[in-house]
């Protein structure tokens, strides 16, 4: 028996098998769950062809979290495959490497910062309340972070975005708690995704946590981060909400 027998899981935001996304799709197959992945635009033929490696194909759904028309028809896609959510990962971001990263914080343009928030942060709340009819038994919703209480090293307005998603993350707890809907993070140490490779400088940070990290850190290994996200949406966290757990080798907890 797995930690996730019975549980029906959606997974938004995978591409590439190397996602932290599909990692977590995978980790939550194989603890018992049905999970549905998704994807949109150009990105989603990808999608498709990378859910045959997963160890039970899931469904894969068109969702473009900042398009109001696929939010609201979400339920709908969902339903053609099961009956209901009992949880929902977000493991979505984005920030124009070109104007945003990699050391333009100073000369960042607004339209460009406002799409980061709206990808990165709002649209946790937009999953959440597009799902919230689909969780009429209460749930979990599990979103991924990069600690952002302090200015890293190239994060720059993404760092921004990151901050405002932990506060979504405390607000949409306090608001979706009397549904029974639970609501956390999974801050990650860095990790060589898809995502992560876009980011100028990105490497710096990658060569502090090895040193730094009093567990180590393999920044090629989605496994324990997969695995925490497959906890929160367990029943093993019940009263756990607004909470953002470290997954970092313990990197967060230390001084120069």
């Amino acid at each position: 028996m797995g930690i996730l027998d019975g549980k029906r899981i959606l997974v938004a935001g995978v591409t590439m098998d190397s996602s932290i996304g599909f990692a977590v799709a995978k980790v939550a197959q194989e603890q018992g769950a049905t999970v549905l992945i998704s994807n949109f635009g150009r990105a989603l033929g990808i999608t498709k062809r990378i859910a045959k490696r997963l160890p039970v194909e899931p469904p894969v759904l068109e969702l473009d979290v900042t398009d109001q028309e696929h939010l609201d028809r979400l339920p709908e896609l969902v339903r053609e495959h099961v009956d209901g959510l009992d949880g929902v990962v977000h493991s979505i971001a984005y920030g124009n490497p070109e104007t945003l990263l990699g050391g333009k914080f100073l000369d960042g343009p607004w339209d460009d910062v406002a799409q980061a928030v709206q990808v990165s942060a709002y649209s946790l709340k937009s999953l959440a309340m597009a799902t919230k009819p689909l969780m009429a038994a209460g749930g979990s919703v599990v979103g991924m972070t990069f600690d952002a209480t302090v200015a890293w090293p190239a994060y720059d307005w993404m760092g921004v975005a990151k901050a405002s998603l932990e506060s979504t993350s405390r607000y949409l707890a306090r608001d979706l708690g009397r549904d029974g809907i639970r609501c956390n993070l999974v801050s990650a140490g860095p990790l060589r995704t898809l995502a992560a490779k876009a980011i100028p400088g990105f490497g710096d940070l990658e060569d502090m946590w090895g040193t730094r990290a009093p567990l180590g850190w393999d920044n090629t290994d989605q496994d324990p981060t997969a695995r925490a996200v497959c906890a929160l949406l367990s029943d093993f966290f019940p009263a756990t909400t607004g909470e953002i757990v470290h997954v970092d080798g313990g990197f967060h907890a230390m001084g120069a």
